[in-house]
């Protein structure tokens, strides 16, 4: 008889041995911490004896020893004449019972045995694992995607809202994978997406949410464009050739500005790569997008000629207050400075940082920025400019 009374105790007993089991079961396949499940869990368990005993303090603790195979529970009672608090407090006469040498005063550590708590230990600790489980696989994919912001990533396409047009992707694989959310803002327009094509994106950023990581990514972010060349050109990735600047109208026109401080690099040429294969690889992957790839000078008026390209300039004016210039461009090169609807002002005029005032040769030396054939762009402006001669501006792809 007392056998089975000992075999039936033993069923409401926590299992030390099998606990750290199952701990280290949980570390190698999902690469949580140990010590990190044991923190919370050992949290818990004194969180739940706290809610079945009203008035437990900081005098409940919890010791997990893997040596031993233990988990094992302890309260804290100081002793007292009168007895104000039961979950903190004990008589001496009771004190005496579980240590005969007690004495007023003395603090009494009393083991909750796991067959009164078990029931509630083992819930408990069932929940905080497979919960530590989710926050701690939360934390990890956080932790691996947040060193990636601003980087190229590729994902696969798993579904496309038919309402928003917004596309999911699943990015990265196995443990570490997370979905992500391509929202209709950050998509190129004219680009067709379906599920199951493999895409790559720009990691805008990474954020916390309640439901996991939130990956933030874009198709038309400039920073797509300068990964590209990264990947493409050697002489990027190594820092031999350095972008200076990038300006984007996603799905039309790029332009970017390229430097070397070694006068026997051609930035330009490295870019463009043996017979454009480098730059053609990037506007294969951009869907066909122009990219005019410049060369970037410390001199102001240099600089903005050359972001003008394809146009020929004769002259700049620069005026620094105000961080402003005029340029001058041939009659009948007015219309491909200013390019279709002021595309190619405009994105000069974000290259650059600088305020462009445009007008052609023929026009009065003071004649106001405000006149008919004049285009005003800065950085901010959307489009000021009067196409008197016309056309569309040809597309150029590089800047000799």
């Amino acid at each position: 008889m007392p056998k089975k009374n000992a075999k039936a105790q033993k069923t409401n007993e926590l299992d030390g041995a099998e606990f750290f089991a199952a701990i280290n079961l949980i570390e190698k396949e999902k690469g949580i911490p140990k010590a990190y499940m044991l923190e919370k869990i050992t949290q818990a368990l004194v969180t739940a004896y706290k809610r079945d005993h009203e008035g437990a303090g900081d005098n409940v603790t919890v010791e997990a020893d893997e040596e031993k195979g233990t988990v094992r529970m302890f309260v804290k009672k100081d002793v007292v004449e009168e007895v104000d608090n039961p979950c903190t407090e004990m008589s001496l006469e009771m004190a005496r019972d579980k240590l005969p040498q007690a004495q007023l005063g003395d603090v009494i550590r009393i083991e909750v045995r796991t067959r009164d708590f078990g029931r509630i230990a083992a819930q408990t600790a069932r929940q905080v694992i497979i919960q530590g489980m989710r926050e701690a696989e939360r934390g990890m994919i956080y932790d691996e995607f947040s060193s990636k912001e601003h980087e190229l990533l590729t994902g696969v396409i798993t579904r496309i809202d038919p309402r928003s047009g917004g596309v999911s992707l699943r990015i990265g694989s196995g443990n570490e994978a997370t979905e992500a959310f391509l929202a209709p803002g950050e998509q190129v327009k004219g680009e067709e997406y379906v599920e199951g094509m493999r895409l790559r994106v720009y990691v805008v950023e990474v954020r916390r949410s309640t439901k996991g990581p939130q990956v933030l990514i874009s198709r038309t972010h400039p920073g797509l464009v300068k990964r590209l060349f990264e990947l493409e050109v050697p002489e990027i990735y190594d820092g031999t050739v350095e972008v200076k600047s990038i300006a984007r109208e996603a799905g039309s026109r790029t332009k970017l500005a390229v430097w070397s401080a070694d006068p026997d690099v051609d930035a330009i040429g490295a870019c463009v790569g043996p017979r454009g294969q480098r730059v053609n690889n990037i506007v294969n992957e951009l869907k066909g997008e122009k990219v005019d790839i410049i060369k970037w000078s410390e001199d102001p008026a240099q600089y903005i000629a050359a972001a003008l390209s394809p146009a020929d300039v004769v002259s700049v004016d620069i005026h620094e207050e105000g961080k402003s210039c005029r340029v001058v461009v041939p009659d009948d090169q007015l219309s491909l400075a200013i390019g279709k609807e002021g595309q190619n002002a405009r994105l000069a005029a974000k290259l650059t940082g600088w305020k462009i005032d445009i007008k052609p040769a023929s026009a009065p030396a003071d004649e106001a920025p405000e006149d008919e054939d004049d285009v005003i762009l800065d950085d901010g402006d959307e489009i000021i400019a009067d196409e008197a001669e016309g056309g569309d501006a040809p597309a150029a792809d590089t800047e000799e």
